[in-house]
């Protein structure tokens, strides 16, 4: 049988996708949504298992042999400001085409088309020679890499190649940034607000530490495929005895992408000196994350996140490449993500080869009004079911 006779039900993606969208799944309360998708899974034909932290793991093929996974997540951001959509984040309205709602892009719609895609091989009555995994996990969003850290090691699965679902317009990506999350503290010394002298203002050092961080960000390193590190001053807060008194400790909450050739202990190092440079009495430490996710499993994690980039000549990549090309029409082009990925875990910590492709543009994730081409969900499934074929092959 030709990969070409693997047919997508398009009603079916249709429908599964606007189902996903009009469940909420914030961070942490993916459960409502963790029930629906292994119940969509099973009737697509996947073997189901839900694992201790709420991941669903789906499976098909034999546990022998090559094995593919594919990576998407249940979680969404909140909605923010609803007055500002023009229309219900979970209607999942479709309006020429376009479905709406949170989720829709990032990444319900790769979720749904990696689930139909199972259901159009089972269909077509296609025996994979290896498993294909399809893990859609939890918690993605406050901390990526997290839960596919515990699909992988907590259920001792070991792809040989993983594809993530974020949304790439259905084009690939094969690498991204590395972040980490900084709490940069500055120390002053309280004294009444009439008579301020007598004090250390801890607001006014941390403005000495900004305009540091703005001058640093100006010397990070610098990389053709991932682009420039950065720092971003993304929250201030202070404390004091009263709006009356100065001040006596300001805290800065840092986004530090990671490019190539830049590590945790540079950044620090980096940090620490234009600090010091600026006469700053501070302390820099690197944030930890920590939560619950829906099952009750508490989760903790430290904001340190490796960039990754996957060889041009990766045989998955390349393997990708042609079967879009064959399959879609098209020849794909390869970039990377500017934003973070659980790639952070599979490449850049497991060293497994990764690469990203899904339905739904990027600058739609966690903006107000966020849609998918229905059409794009529809052909990334078949996509999916034919590098499933590609790098698995079928059984004899």
């Amino acid at each position: 049988m030709a990969v070409s006779s693997i047919n997508i039900d398009r009603q079916a993606v249709d429908a599964l996708t606007q189902q996903l969208v009009r469940v909420p799944s914030l961070s942490g309360h993916e459960g409502e949504l963790a029930a629906l998708v292994a119940d969509a899974m099973r009737a697509a034909g996947w073997a189901v298992t839900v694992d201790a932290m709420g991941n669903v793991i789906g499976r098909l093929g034999p546990e022998d042999g090559k094995t593919l996974l594919y990576d998407t997540h249940l979680d969404t951001v909140d909605v923010g400001d609803r007055a500002a959509w023009t229309r219900d984040p979970f209607a999942g309205e479709i309006d020429r085409g376009l479905l709406y709602g949170r989720g829709a892009s990032d990444t319900k719609a790769s979720l749904a088309a990696m689930i139909q895609a199972g259901a159009a091989l089972t269909q077509s009555h296609v025996t994979l020679g290896g498993a294909l995994y399809l893990a859609a996990v939890v918690l993605e969003e406050p901390c990526e890499g997290l839960a596919i850290q515990e699909v992988i090691e907590g259920q001792g699965i070991r792809p040989d190649w993983v594809v993530i679902g974020e949304p790439t317009n259905l084009h690939v990506t094969r690498g991204q940034r590395g972040r980490m999350e900084l709490c940069i503290t500055v120390k002053g010394r309280a004294a009444h607000a009439a008579a301020p002298e007598r004090g250390v203002n801890a607001i006014y050092g941390a403005a000495r530490a900004i305009v540091g961080l703005e001058l640093l960000s100006q010397q990070l390193n610098q990389d053709a495929d991932l682009g420039n590190g950065s720092i971003a001053v993304t929250e201030i807060g202070s404390t004091s005895g009263s709006r009356n008194a100065v001040p006596d400790r300001c805290t800065l909450y840092v986004d530090r992408r990671l490019t190539v050739g830049e590590t945790e202990a540079k950044a620090l190092t980096e940090l620490r000196r234009a600090l010091s440079r600026e006469g700053i009495d501070a302390t820099v430490t690197v944030s930890e994350w920590q939560g619950v996710s829906y099952t009750g499993m508490p989760c903790a994690r430290r904001q340190v996140y490796p960039y990754w980039l996957t060889s041009p000549d990766e045989p998955l990549l390349t393997a990708a490449v042609h079967v879009i090309e064959e399959t879609l029409g098209y020849m794909p082009h390869v970039g990377c993500w500017e934003f973070s990925t659980d790639g952070v875990y599979t490449a850049g910590v497991a060293g497994i080869p990764t690469i990203g492709f899904g339905p739904g543009e990027g600058r739609y994730a966690h903006v107000v009004d966020e849609q998918v081409r229905l059409q794009d969900v529809q052909d990334a499934a078949r996509a999916y079911a034919a590098l499933a074929v590609r790098l698995l092959g079928r059984a004899k």
